[in-house]
């Protein structure tokens, strides 16, 4: 499995996933930035970390995955590489075991640095404006902590969305489905049903009922571990379209 993993991590290296980890986060920092600049009394550290969490899960997470998960499967979707692949003499279970491994990193590695740069953004904006400078504690360890959950709530979409683009060789699909999770999450904001909603569930990760951020953890972390199981299984047997 080692191997496997060392072959995924240079692929990545000489794709766009690492231009993709930095965009992300980075447009999340800028509109913090300049959002900062714009006021005319200083906000608690509260405000711009949560709102950047709150910005991260419900658009651009799920936008993120969408556009990994198709980046990752056509590495092999596009040079037709998969027959090779599947020839080799290793369980087919590890090639694709793998990729939801590098996915589900490089997700991680973008949440972490969507906390990092907005940060840096309000550090940044309070240099040049002093009287800005955010009041009340900053307390990374709590905002990590809602961050984590947000991560493992998104288990779920991740897994539909690989299981889509891995499946078929267009990346139509999985677009489709990206896009379309997407929109009906924005459209149906305050659902009750929401927390049901696989697009949904991570930002229900800073919702102020308990029950709504349980089930969708619950849900988003737990059923998100079995579907990529399930999909790594069902892959393994079945050819691509």
């Amino acid at each position: 499995m080692h191997a496997v993993l060392s072959v995924e991590i240079r692929k990545l290296n000489r794709s766009l996933a690492a231009l993709l980890a930095v965009a992300a986060p980075a447009l999340i920092a800028i509109f913090t930035f300049f959002n900062l600049l714009r006021g005319k009394a200083p906000q608690p550290w509260e405000m711009w970390m949560v709102s950047s969490i709150g910005i991260w899960s419900f658009f651009m997470l799920p936008m993120s995955v969408t556009a990994l998960t198709a980046l990752v499967a056509q590495m092999e979707h596009g040079p037709k590489s998969w027959d090779h692949l599947r020839s080799l003499p290793l369980p087919r279970w590890r090639l694709y075991a793998a990729k939801a491994a590098m996915v589900l990193a490089m997700v991680a590695v973008m949440s972490a640095a969507t906390l990092i740069m907005t940060w840096s953004a309000v550090m940044l904006a309070t240099a040049i404006k002093p009287n800005l400078t955010p009041t009340g504690p900053l307390d990374m360890a709590a905002y990590a902590a809602t961050m984590g959950k947000v991560f493992l709530a998104a288990i779920l979409m991740v897994a539909i969305q690989l299981w889509t683009a891995l499946r078929f060789a267009s990346f139509v699909p999985a677009l489709v489905v990206g896009i379309g999770g997407t929109f009906f999450s924005v459209v149906a904001t305050s659902a009750r049903a929401g927390v049901f909603f696989p697009w949904q569930m991570p930002v229900n990760m800073l919702a102020t009922e308990v029950w709504r951020v349980n089930t969708a953890l619950a849900l988003g972390g737990g059923l998100g571990l079995v579907a990529l199981v399930l999909a790594v299984a069902h892959l393994t047997r079945r050819e691509v379209l």
